[in-house]
């Protein structure tokens, strides 16, 4: 499932999730539980403020404007 992210820089600069869209929804993300790097990608495990657990893929190769719109859902986990 392809879905909309508001990102914000952190410290050092790293793009990092705000809030999802997807199916007329927003989700607000609350915490970063976990992030991992592959060669090109990035996958975020995120818990929004509906309590469910996230996790996205990110293309880096991609500018900050595309990136934001080809993230993919790879999994939604209610709580």
């Amino acid at each position: 499932m392809r879905v909309q992210v508001e990102l914000h820089p952190n410290d050092d600069g790293t793009p990092m999730l705000r809030a999802l869209h997807f199916d007329s929804r927003r989700i607000e993300v609350v915490e970063t539980v976990d992030q991992w790097y592959g060669p090109d990608y990035r996958y975020v495990k995120v818990r929004g403020h509906d309590r469910a657990l996230y996790i996205l893929r990110f293309d880096e190769t991609r500018a900050d404007e595309e990136r934001r719109l080809a993230a993919k859902m790879l999994l939604r986990s209610p709580m």
